[in-house]
């Protein structure tokens, strides 16, 4: 969880000098690289099978290609620390569209959490007497890449259980590096000779790369075979907090006494959301699939 929180400030640091869809391309370049290659070292590389491959392309399509695009454009705009904030209501939404699509049940208690961390968003992007208002095409950014993880949580659910998670999340970034190069091509490949790189945001970019996308995953994965997914999903919670905390330390990021009022609001409207899960053994066993995603 430390690794995502401290991704928004890796981002941030990154883009001072890579274009977005650049940096987006280079980091699941690399990411791309390494998981294959420690598939293909420790014997555990798996094949699509044709049938899968229509599941895998609609997944790739939603996280990483749609999510990066919010999440890293809305970067651009909005302060890393309430970006992480925004992010982190997707294991809170993400019920709602299932309950819609898969006719799902929802919870009062998500319900009510939802409205509790509605009112901490409100927060968030609307201060009195602030010149300097949270950008709301920023924050529109970010609820794109939320919808992106939700869609992506409902879609993972059509993936096979034979497919290990490792090697889902190598061929949803290779497909979804395939979906990056031609937007790199259009938008930013004639401006690449101007890119000036710093070694602040070459360590940034890798530290995404290796940390984010790679080994914060597989200890995820990791933590979803010990004690859950539910249980794994009521820590992505505190992202925000540490978010906040890297951000004033690394970013010197000041946020208002209104705008911590938000944070602590949304976070608390996430655990209340999560409470009932909490108390119950993972119904899914060891076996099952991560059901939201932080890249």
């Amino acid at each position: 969880m430390i690794f995502w929180s401290v991704s928004f400030i890796w981002t941030k640091i990154a883009i001072t000098s890579f274009p977005p869809m650049t940096l987006i391309t280079l980091r699941l370049l690399i990411a791309t690289a390494l998981l294959y290659i420690v598939l293909k070292l420790t014997g555990k590389l798996q094949r699509i099978k044709r049938e899968d491959f229509k599941w895998f392309l609609l997944l790739a399509f939603f996280e990483p290609f749609l999510y990066f695009v919010g999440e890293t454009y809305g970067l651009t705009l909005v302060k890393s620390s309430l970006a992480s904030v925004i992010v982190s209501t997707i294991p809170l939404f993400a019920p709602i569209l299932a309950f819609i699509v898969l006719r799902e049940h929802i919870s009062r208690l998500n319900i009510l959490g939802i409205l509790i961390s509605l009112i901490g968003v409100y927060f968030l992007i609307h201060e009195p007497n602030d010149i300097l208002k949270t950008n709301l095409w920023g924050v529109a950014l970010l609820f794109v890449a939320v919808f992106a993880g939700i869609c992506y949580a409902i879609t993972l659910r059509k993936i096979p259980f034979y497919y290990s998670t490792i090697n889902v999340v190598l061929y949803q970034s290779l497909i979804g590096l395939v979906f990056f190069i031609p937007s790199f091509l259009l938008t930013d490949f004639s401006s690449v000779q101007n890119i000036k790189i710093t070694k602040e945001s070459i360590i940034a970019l890798v530290s995404l790369s290796i940390f984010a996308s790679v080994i914060a995953f597989v200890l995820f994965a990791g933590a979803v075979r010990k004690v859950g997914v539910t249980r794994t999903n009521a820590f992505v919670n505190l992202i925000p907090v540490f978010t906040a905390i890297f951000s004033w330390i690394i970013l010197d990021e000041i946020l208002s006494a209104y705008k911590w009022m938000g944070i602590s609001i949304v976070v608390f409207g996430l655990f209340v959301s999560q409470w009932g899960k909490l108390k119950f053994k993972n119904p899914f066993g060891n076996n099952s699939q991560i059901t939201s995603s932080q890249y």
